[in-house]
């Protein structure tokens, strides 16, 4: 980053490119037919999704063209969050596709900024309710402008939890132990469809915690959000040695810091990693 853009400068215009990414996607969805494919053959992806990734990368690419950028529709090569040596974007144009599709409104455009696998940045616009977080490392969470908190739950019996499943349905034994678990520890369950809004919920207390297997661009932004509102974020099981934590999306969790360890042993227990 050059020494006269700061972090907050860096932020700011991160908000810009994806209200201006909100409005294109809103737009689009007015429309009287919506265009929709299949990649990976059960993922759904929309043309929205790659009309405002190219607007979003190319922008960034425009203003910083020595940085990197790691986007799900575009750019989606994951061994880009292991290179340390150049500042990364991670992007999800639509974070919530599916909700997208159906005409639901939990639907966010995520834009993280990152340096030496540490996200110092992150956005992330909810187009339909009007609704825009964000944070800049060390310097707190924002909802709209207004700051934001964790809800300092205490116990998991008294604790909201959002979590999410796969496209492909061949593996989902684990992912039942653990819900399994989870709903008689916890209050009960909220499936939002968006890890970007779930993560971001827990930011704001309408949730108290929030766990799932995704990628880096499902949930960097909003992780920096959760921090500098409070919560606790990191891993039940363990990340790799040498890949940044900021950016391993695999048996993630975060939560009120209170209930953090009990929920993260609940995780652990229903995985067999004990």
């Amino acid at each position: 980053m050059s020494d006269s853009v700061s972090l907050r400068d860096i932020t700011d215009f991160a908000e810009d490119l994806a209200t201006e990414a909100g409005e294109l996607i809103r737009r689009e969805r007015d429309k009287t037919t919506l265009r929709t494919e299949y990649k990976y053959e059960a993922e759904l992806v929309t043309h929205a999704d790659i009309m405002a990734d190219e607007f979003i990368t190319s922008a960034i690419q425009k203003r910083f063209p020595d940085h990197r950028i790691l986007s799900e529709e575009n750019t989606p090569d994951l061994s880009q969050a292991e290179n340390l040596e150049t500042p990364l974007w991670i992007v999800d144009p639509i974070d919530g596709t599916v909700n997208y599709a159906y005409g639901h409104p939990q639907v966010a455009v995520s834009i993280a900024y990152a340096e030496n696998g540490r996200v110092q940045a992150g956005v992330v616009h909810a187009p339909f309710p009007g609704e825009t977080f964000r944070a800049t490392r060390g310097d707190g969470a924002t909802l709209n402008g207004n700051p934001i908190h964790n809800s300092g739950a205490t116990v998991p019996r008294d604790s909201l939890f959002a979590t999410g499943f796969p496209y492909t349905k061949d593996n989902l034994a684990p992912l039942v132990n653990r819900l399994n678990a989870m709903i008689h520890e916890c209050r009960d369950l909220r499936r939002i469809g968006s890890a970007a809004l779930d993560i971001c919920w827990v930011a704001c207390g309408r949730l108290d915690i929030y766990y799932e297997n995704v990628s880096p661009w499902d949930f960097a932004a909003a992780r920096l959000i959760a921090l500098e509102a409070g919560a606790t974020a990191g891993h039940f099981s363990e990340v790799p040695e040498g890949y940044p934590a900021d950016l391993w999306g695999r048996d993630i969790l975060i939560s009120a810091p209170a209930i953090w360890e009990p929920i993260r042993q609940i995780l652990r227990s229903a995985s067999g990693y004990e």
